[in-house]
Parts: structure tokens; C-alpha cells; sequence
């Protein structure tokens, strides 16, 4: 839609928000149309704008928008303050506050001095104001001063609005860098980048674009280097081998010279050498850091690390081997207990017969500093857990549970009946103050367990090590064969793989009745097999389709109306679409759209667009971040109970509370009708529906297949194709991250 100009005199401002900036006012316009003002002459303007006040002449851009309870406004996405023409006007601007020290008094003062040149003489003389009687010179000096820092400030609004960035991303810019605004964004748009949130590289390129910096300024290189750091990083990487950052540069950059297909052995000497002297650059500045590692064939290869991704690896191998190696343990009773009398008790009181297995995973975790429990679903790994902790409480030692999610932390508080917390929450974590427990302030325990393991990434795990004290005992408990962590690193199977661990691994079934196949199905596909896909089973299906149009038709039906009429489950609360991608006809997106029609269509409840998405009164959402603040985390799913269009607020219903989202906040929520797999985990539902297609195939693998599964509590059903799901099965190939994690622990380099 074209940005259309609305020019006018600010009349009154009616609301604004000093943290947001955002702002309602009445605007007299210059020229107006039927239907844009009301019975007072006046238009509604709303956006988010800095230091505009009463009496000032502005134009905006923007588009007319009609409100369901206030009716029309102009949406303004940019402003520009002009001089008013009129000596009332001038009298109104110069006594609204925007110069401080000018009340209405002293700015009738100096328009009755100067007159209609009052702004030429603000502007070109300003030292001329001790010129007007009344007027002391000190206060004189005052009001220069502040005029000048008024047009300062004008400036760098107008200079930022002129690069294509709204109201809201310019205040943000201006109180970052101060008067100093023009000067940094000129020298280095990239810095932007960095400092300011809601500015990734693609904005700071297309600015530095209008700026005319050239395609191969080290400027840009740098940046396009940290980019593709952090775009191999969302990758799970955490560590770029050079090359592949090299690679990954120039494709990112499109620089002069580079062909469109290359190896790293094709780029242009150019090329590299610009790539290669912006490394040494960020790495002199210590942005990166270089160390060679080894590679799967055991050759020294350059490794580049974002720094903290670097200062995390390193930390976590140096305090686990730390831990290893103390001696001192704070369960150093338990190398005494007696232990063919506890499980006796726990099989008569707690009815709880252990494995031979099951209890050295016990004796393990009280006598071993760190120790890892994995297995697949229903080989009784909730069971030796709970164990653990009766043989911890039969010690009277300190324990905490822990989970990297606010789901999984609550599973976990439901299977052991006694209380668990999200690891961030355990360690005091505050958006402004980061961890609040860690060295200085370590945990007070004897041993930390942490469930859901997998999903532990390499810089969590490290704050966990930082809090824990090396003599306290460490239990990790989680499915390895599961997807790996949505942030960077492989951490669970690193440390299994390093030897650093007592690791016992279970694998006798014990959870399934007669005719289940949720969790025989679950093992056959971790060991390679094909699941039964026969249909004979309660609890697995698998419904067929050609094409990815009839498998997304499938999956709407099956959703809506097969599920619930015959299992009684109901559409909403019960029933997740898991998705191994994003985009295509049954990719994630289009499912939500699909689904929300479906499920939840226009008309029936209240509505509200937000950027490009339509949030209505009963969507299922998904929060895609921690927010400390509003006790909601990443991957928390809940409902849209009501739309405030008066306070601009989404009411959001998680479990039994009820969260409020500013609309600008709106952007921390993603439709949930389908979510990724990997944004399932820590996470079980009565029932998924999983397509699968071959147009899949780039994400077809036995971990991914095998971790959707396992999210059923009740019922799978599987949509799509027989040969995609065998390509799944097949694809034994866990997607290669790089981290050098086992070779430090190995090491200890």
C-alpha cells in the first residue's frame, strides 16, 4: 500500500508514552478531505514519534486506517517538522515547551522584537535573543542552548526518516548515539547492527546502500562476517570452519567479482584477501577469536568463534574437568550408604523394583561427580529419577530440578511430585542483569538435575557450570538420540561422546500396552526400522497422500473433524501439527493459516492485524523468547482470550494465567495451530498429526522423525507418504554441528 502526506498543525497531543514513544494527537490539517476530521475540525494521528509538540506544523506519512471503536486515523510511519507561517502559529511553537526556558510570556517577547524573522534569527543568530528587553542573559544563554540542541535533534530525525527507517527505529537510534547520531551512522551504518534491536544486517546493509557505500567496504565485510557467524550459529554451529565462513561471506555479500557458484578454491584473490584482512580486523578487536581444532578426520582445521560462543566452550570444558577432578564431594555420605537396604525399602514402601541398570544409574549419580541417564520413551528413565531423588532425600542432601523450558520444567514437577523450575528462573536470570547466581554467587546444592537435556545449548549449559560448585554432583537426564538444542552446540551428546560422564544408557521397554504402538514404533524408527504403518493399532496411523495440496487438505480434516469425532479429543487444546518446515503447502506457515481458518475463522470473534498477521480471540499462540517480566518462555503455548482496542493489548491465556501483550509486542507471538518440531520438544500432547512428504526431504531425518513421535502421549497420525517416512528412517546422518566441546574435555585445551 503507498505511504500517502497528511500536513497539518499539531492541535493537541492527547497521549504519549515516554518508553515507546508512542503518540496520539489531534492534527488541524492544512488541506482536508471529507471523512478525515471531525465536528471539531480536527484528524486523529497515532505512531510513534519523539519530541513533537503542541502548536508545531508537521507532515506525516502514512495510511488511513479505520479504527473499530475510535473510527478514522492516519497511521503515521514518519514525520517532519516544518516552521509555522503565522505569528500565532509561531507564538504557539516557541511557548509549547519544545525550547526550554520559553514560556508563553517570553516567546511574546521576542515575536513582538523580531517578528515573522524570528526563526531566521534562531537559526542563522541565535546569540541576537539578548537583544529583546526582558530578557536576562544568562537566560538569554539558556535559551540559546536549548535551541540549538531542538535543531540538533531535528536534524538527526530527519536525516534517519530520509534513510527509510520509521519514527519508532529513529528514536531508538537518536537516544543510542545522542548528537553524535549522524556522524556514527555515517561512518559505519553496520554499527547499527549491533547496538540497536530491531536492526539485523539486511536493514543496516539496504541503509549503508543509501548512504553510497561501496559493496566491498571492510565496513560491510566485517559485518556480513558477524552475520554469517550468527546465521551458521541459528544453524546450531558454534564454530565456522574458515572456509566455510569464507564461503558463507561472499554468497551472503554477493561481492564484487564473486561468481555465482564457487568453492573455496574459485573466489577471486580479491575476494578472499578483502574477506581474510576483515577477519584479522574483528579478530584484533577481539569480536571473534581463531583457535585450530580437529575435524572428523582428525586434521587441525582453523576454527572462528563469535567470542562468546568461544569464552562458553572453553569455560564449560575447563569447569566440567574441574568437577571431574576434585576430589571433594558434597555426597560424600553416600560412598557409605547402604545400599541393598535402601532399594529394599523402595520396593516395599514405594512398590519401585529397580533394574540391576536402573539402580547403578542410581549409585551412579551419588557417587559420580557427573553423571548422564538417557534412553528412549518407557525404558523407565522418569523411574530412576525419582529414585535419585529418594536416595538424595534419604542423605538429606540439597537438590534442585531444572528444565531448559518452562513445559518441560513443568512435566518434570508433575512425573517427580516435587518442585522444578526453568534453569533460567533457578539461576535469577533478568533481562538487564543476565544470571544473577554464577561464581560469586554459586548454587547452594549438592547435586543439580537437569531433565530434558538435549535441549541444553552451549551457552546455557556454561551459566550452569559458572553457578554450580565443582564439588556438588551433576545429573543430566535426556534422550540423545532426540533433535539437538534449537540454540548452538550439541551438549548432550558431546559430553557422552567425551568420556567426561558416567553414562548409563536404557533400553529395556517397559511403558506400552497390548495394543499401542506409539513407543514400539518410537524404538523401531531409532534403530532403523520401519514403523507399523498397517493401522491396526489404537494410537498409530498413517493416512496417505499424492500430493502436498491433498496432504494439507488431510491434515485440516484430520484435525478438525476425524480426531475429534472419533477419539473425543478436541481440536484445540488436545491436538498439535508438528511440521519438519516452514514454508510450502504443508509447511508450518501455510498450516496456520489453514488451521486458524479452520479452526478459529473471521467473523466469529474479535480481530486485529498486527504487521502481517491477523491475531484473533481464540488463536492458539506460541512465545517465541524468554520474557522474565511476563513469567512466559520460549515455546510456552497459550490462547488469545481477549483484544483490548481501547489500552492496545492482547489478553494471552497460559495454563491458568493470563498474560497481556502490547500490540508492539505482538511480535514475540507465533501462530501455534503448527509448530516445528524442534519447538516441541520439552513438550507432550494427547495428540500429533505429523506431515510428511518427500518435498521434506532436506529435513527428513531419524532424529527428527523420532522426536515428533515421541511427543505423543495418545495418538499419532502420520499424513503424507510411505517413501517419505522410509527416507526419514533411513537418514541415520545427525546434521553435522560444529563443536569442539568433547575434543577440549578430551584434551583440555
Amino acid at each position: 500500500m503507498a505511504l500517502e502526506t497528511f500536513e497539518g498543525t499539531i492541535e493537541r497531543i492527547t497521549y504519549y508514552s515516554d518508553e515507546s514513544g508512542y503518540t496520539v494527537l489531534r492534527l488541524k490539517p492544512h488541506k482536508a478531505l471529507p471523512g478525515q476530521v471531525g465536528r471539531d475540525g480536527l484528524a486523529t494521528v497515532v505512531g510513534v514519534f519523539h519530541s513533537l509538540r503542541e502548536g508545531a506544523d508537521v507532515r506525516f506519512s502514512g495510511t488511513w486506517v479505520v479504527h473499530s471503536e475510535y473510527g478514522k486515523q492516519f497511521k503515521a510511519e514518519s514525520v517532519q517538522e516544518a516552521v509555522p507561517e503565522s505569528v500565532e502559529g509561531l507564538l504557539r511553537y516557541l511557548s509549547s515547551g519544545v525550547i526550554r526556558g520559553i514560556g508563553k510570556a517570553t516567546a511574546q517577547k521576542i515575536i513582538d522584537h523580531f517578528g515573522e524573522k524570528v526563526f531566521e534569527i534562531l537559526s542563522q543568530a541565535p546569540h541576537r535573543i539578548k537583544e529583546v528587553p526582558g530578557i536576562a542573559e544568562y537566560r538569554a544563554e539558556l535559551i540559546v542552548q536549548a535551541w540549538t540542541e531542538h535543531t540538533a535533534e531535528r536534524d538527526v530525525m530527519i536525516f534517519l526518516q530520509g534513510l527509510g527507517l520509521g519514527s519508532r527505529l529513529a528514536v531508538k537510534i537518536h537516544k543510542e548515539y545522542g548528537a553524535n547520531t549522524i556522524a556514527a551512522v555515517r561512518t559505519n551504518p553496520y554499527q547499527l547492527a549491533r547496538d540497536i534491536q530491531g536492526i539485523g544486517f539486511r536493514k543496516a546493509d539496504q541503509i549503508a546502500r543509501g548512504l553510497g557505500l561501496p559493496l566491498d567496504s571492510p565496513y560491510r565485510i566485517q559485518a556480513g562476517i558477524l552475520f554469517a557467524l550468527e546465521t551458521l550459529t541459528n544453524e546450531g554451529h558454534v564454530y565456522a570452519p574458515r572456509a566455510l565462513l569464507t564461503e558463507t561471506v561472499a554468497r551472503l555479500l554477493a561481492l564484487p567479482d564473486a561468481p555465482e557458484s564457487y568453492g573455496f578454491e574459485e573466489l577471486p584473490d580479491d575476494v578472499g584477501a578483502a574477506i581474510n584482512e576483515a577477519i584479522r580486523t574483528l579478530a584484533s578487536e577481539s569480536e571473534i577469536l581463531l583457535q585450530h581444532v580437529p575435524n572428523e578426520e582428525d586434521d587441525l582445521i582453523e576454527a572462528i568463534y563469535l567470542r562468546p560462543l568461544f569464552l562458553s566452550e572453553n569455560g564449560t570444558a575447563k569447569r566440567l574437568r574441574e568437577m571431574r577432578d576434585l576430589p571433594l564431594s558434597r555426597l560424600r555420605n553416600a560412598q557409605r550408604m547402604a545400599w541393598t537396604k535402601f532399594f529394599d525399602i523402595l520396593r516395599r514402601d514405594d512398590q519401585v523394583l529397580l533394574t540391576d541398570q536402573q539402580q547403578d544409574a542410581v549409585r551412579a549419580a551419588l557417587t559420580n561427580k557427573i553423571s548422564i541417564l538417557t534412553g528412549g520413551p518407557g525404558t523407565g528413565k522418569t523411574t530412576t529419577l525419582r529414585a535419585v531423588i529418594r536416595a538424595l532425600e534419604w542423605n538429606k542432601a540439597r537438590y534442585e530440578l531444572a528444565s531448559p523450558t518452562g513445559r518441560a520444567a513443568k512435566r518434570l514437577s508433575e512425573a517427580t511430585g516435587r518442585p522444578a523450575q526453568t534453569i533460567h528462573r533457578l539461576l535469577g536470570y533478568t533481562p538487564d542483569e543476565g544470571f544473577l547466581l554464577g561464581a560469586d554467587t554459586p548454587l547452594e546444592v549438592d547435586m543439580l538435575i537437569i531433565d530434558e537435556a538435549s535441549m541444553l545449548d552451549q551457552i546455557l549449559i556454561y551459566n550452569v557450570l559458572k553457578a554450580l560448585p565443582p564439588e556438588a554432583h551433576l545429573l543430566l537426564v535426556g534422550d540423545v538420540d532426540q533433535l539437538p538444542s534449537v540454540g548452538a552446540g550439541d551438549v548432550l551428546r558431546d559430553l557422552i561422546s567425551s568420556g567426561i560422564a558416567h553414562v548409563t544408557r536404557l533400553e529395556a521397554i517397559f511403558r506400552q500396552s497390548g495394543d499401542s504402538q506409539i513407543i514400539p514404533n518410537a524404538h523401531r524408527i531409532n534403530q532403523g526400522e520401519m514403523p507399523y504403518l498397517d493401522n491396526t493399532s489404537s494410537d498409530f496411523f498413517m493416512f496417505y497422500a499424492e500430493d502436498t495440496e491433498s496432504a494439507a487438505d488431510l491434515v485440516v480434516d484430520i484435525v478438525q473433524n476425524r480426531i475429534p469425532n472419533k477419539f473425543g479429543f478436541d481440536a484445540m487444546s488436545d491436538v498439535q501439527v508438528l511440521a519438519p518446515m516452514y514454508r510450502g503447502a504443508v509447511g508450518i506457515q501455510m498450516l496456520n493459516e489453514r488451521l486458524q481458518a479452520a479452526l478459529n475463522p473471521h467473523g466469529r470473534n474479535a480481530e486485529k492485524k498486527l504487521g502481517n498477521t491477523v491475531y484473533r480471540v481464540g488463536d492458539k499462540v506460541l512465545q517465541t523468547r524468554n520474557n522474565y517480566e511476563k513469567e512466559v518462555f520460549n515455546g510456552d503455548i497459550g490462547i488469545i482470550s481477549a483484544i483490548d482496542f481501547t489500552a492496545k493489548k492482547l489478553h494471552v491465556a497460559f495454563d491458568e494465567r493470563q498474560v497481556d501483550y502490547d500490540w508492539e509486542e505482538a511480535g514475540d507471538l507465533l501462530h501455534a495451530f503448527a509448530v516445528s518440531v524442534h519447538r516441541s520438544q520439552g513438550s507432550e500432547y494427547p495428540a500429533v498429526v505429523l506431515p510428511i512428504m518427500p518435498q521434506h526431504f532436506m529435513m527428513l531425518q531419524r532424529n527428527l522423525l523420532y522426536t515428533a513421535v515421541t511427543r505423543a502421549r495418545r495418538l499419532v497420525v502420520l499424513v503424507g507418504m510411505k517413501r517419505a517416512v522410509a527416507m526419514a528412517v533411513n537418514n541415520d546422518q545427525v546434521a553435522r554441528r560444529y563443536t569442539a566441546l568433547a575434543w577440549r574435555l578430551q584434551t583440555g585445551r
